[in-house]
């Protein structure tokens, strides 16, 4: 092959992270990057400076429930509780759904996305909004037994964003319905506007990603080969869906736990515009906000203001202690299995 005088082809490193392709060298700001946040050193700095953040916030949020009180003291135990399992069982199918838009040979375990879920809820109380996606990605991705790519990962949360509105699209409609004011209603409107667009771009992303003007790239056939099928999709919106039906319920339990004046459709619209608020791409802090919506909605409905922003507190509050829960019974649940291999070992010995 000709060349012209002083040229000399870049050498190639090693694999992309993300796309598995190999790249020049050159071209390896991404990888340099990751080698610097691979080292151990930094590892430790960023794992201590979170858990001093965590620490920090609750610290913060114990000293004023202890001060102002908790906003569910007088509560219905027994409808939190339910709540509470509802928020649980929530959290399990949605990882179901989410496990459906992997691979077989590279799709992780439902125990890692579950733990991941509950890492990234316990994360957005103090972290700005979308951050929670780079929790679980960290998590997932050191989860023992995960082969997954972090490409791929990215690109499923993407797909699982989508499936999300796709699967409030329904909750949204009714809530429209049921509202009184002009507002509110475009408000759920676009939402359920949105939530179809989303699943017709998941429908036909498998067939996008495989036409020849977007396979000439790249990056459209890395896609092509990581995408979900279409059919595991609809199966993966499927359990999304009742992983939102369950909240829906959990809120409704909350609502009449707490003696306040809704319906149904009162505790849709509150979960509808919580979730929605999640989606903005910059944010004080996933939880705050999320918070914020849904006090705005009762508000809007009637609710007094004080008690609107205590049952929204409450409600978050309550989300994050299931995701706390979800990461304690799986830890717990490893380290049971880790010690009784030595014995299981030692008795067949």
């Amino acid at each position: 092959m000709l060349t012209q005088p002083g040229y000399r082809e870049r050498p190639l490193s090693g694999p992309d992270r993300v796309t598995k392709l190999r790249l020049p060298i050159a071209d390896s700001t991404a990888t340099a990057v990751m080698r610097h946040l691979s080292n151990r050193k930094v590892q430790l700095v960023l794992n201590g400076g979170f858990g001093l953040v965590l620490l920090a916030v609750a610290f913060f949020s114990a000293r004023h429930f202890i001060g102002s009180g908790w906003p569910i003291h007088h509560a219905d135990p027994v409808l939190v509780s339910g709540a509470a399992l509802l928020f649980l069982m929530a959290a399990a199918f949605k990882a179901w759904g989410w496990q459906r838009l992997f691979h077989v040979s590279e799709r992780p375990t439902a125990d890692a996305l579950a733990f991941a879920g509950g890492a990234a809820c316990v994360g957005g109380i103090a972290l700005p909004g979308r951050v929670d996606d780079a929790i679980r990605i960290a998590v997932v991705k050191r989860y023992p037994g995960t082969k997954t790519g972090i490409g791929a990962l990215g690109l499923s949360l993407i797909v699982l964003g989508m499936l999300d509105n796709a699967a409030l699209t329904p909750l949204a409609s009714v809530a429209a319905a049921g509202s009184h004011q002009w507002m509110t209603r475009a408000g759920f409107a676009v939402v359920a506007a949105a939530g179809i667009a989303a699943a017709g771009i998941v429908a036909f992303l498998p067939r996008i990603a495989r036409l020849s003007f977007v396979s000439r790239w790249r990056i459209g056939r890395w896609v092509a080969e990581h995408t979900h099928c279409t059919k595991e999709a609809w199966a993966a919106w499927l359990l999304i869906s009742v992983s939102w039906s369950l909240r829906a319920v959990a809120v409704f339990l909350l609502l009449n736990a707490l003696s306040m004046p809704g319906s149904f459709v009162l505790a849709l619209a509150f979960l509808v515009a919580s979730a929605a608020s999640a989606a903005l791409p910059i944010a004080p802090a996933g939880a705050a906000t999320q918070a914020g919506a849904g006090a705005a909605i009762l508000a809007l409905a009637g609710v007094h203001t004080a008690d609107a922003v205590a049952f929204s507190v409450a409600a978050q509050a309550l989300v994050i202690v299931t995701g706390a829960a979800v990461i304690l019974l799986i830890a717990t649940w490893r380290l049971a299995r880790r010690l009784r291999r030595p014995r299981l070992a030692g008795a067949t010995a």
